[in-house]
């Protein structure tokens, strides 16, 4: 790994954790609260590429279980990890690496709408697919009870989707998979 790419997963492991600095919006009917870090989380896989930007997010994880209060509130250690955000947060560095993967096969033909796509299916879907099952386990409610919850994360999740799209596409001339694209 090149020193620019430790850099870079370094630098958004500390992006998400500013982005946790954002109050969370709690909802009522489920205990996970609305945070702006999964914009960070799918802005670092189709800016990084699935290599660094899985780095980043497992950098990020580790930290927050070390008990450093990185996620939204000012939450951090091992309770995180066990409580009912714990399949939201361990699904970021997953989501990453599929939304990275997913970018680096269309970088050639890159287009807005493509990465608003693999934001949707990869970031989305990929950490309310895990998340809502992981916490209905843990607050013992059905996991059916558990993804009906997790659709009132849909429509803010989407713009998160939309926005790091965007700034994606806007910042691709200096981004990791660019410089590798053009290595090769």
């Amino acid at each position: 790994m090149k020193t620019k790419e430790m850099v870079f997963a370094a630098l958004f492991a500390a992006f998400i954790a500013v982005l946790g600095m954002i109050p969370p919006i709690p909802l009522g009917f489920i205990p996970v609260p609305v945070t702006a870090q999964t914009l960070g989380v799918m802005l670092a896989g189709c800016f990084l590429g699935r290599k660094t930007a899985t780095i980043s997010l497992i950098l990020f994880v580790v930290l927050v279980a070390l008990g450093l209060p990185l996620l939204s509130g000012g939450r951090g250690g091992l309770s995180v990890l066990v409580g009912p955000t714990a399949g939201y947060l361990l699904s970021w560095p997953l989501a990453a690496f599929c939304i990275g993967y997913a970018t680096e096969k269309v970088w050639p033909s890159l287009a807005t709408w493509k990465v608003i796509t693999i934001n949707f299916f990869c970031g989305v879907i990929l950490i309310n697919l895990i998340g809502a099952p992981v916490m209905a386990l843990i607050t013992h409610t059905s996991v059916w009870a558990g993804l009906v919850g997790a659709l009132a994360f849909l429509p803010g999740d989407c713009i998160k989707a939309v926005i790091a799209a965007i700034i994606a596409v806007q910042v691709r001339a200096i981004s990791p998979i660019e410089e590798r694209a053009h290595s090769f």
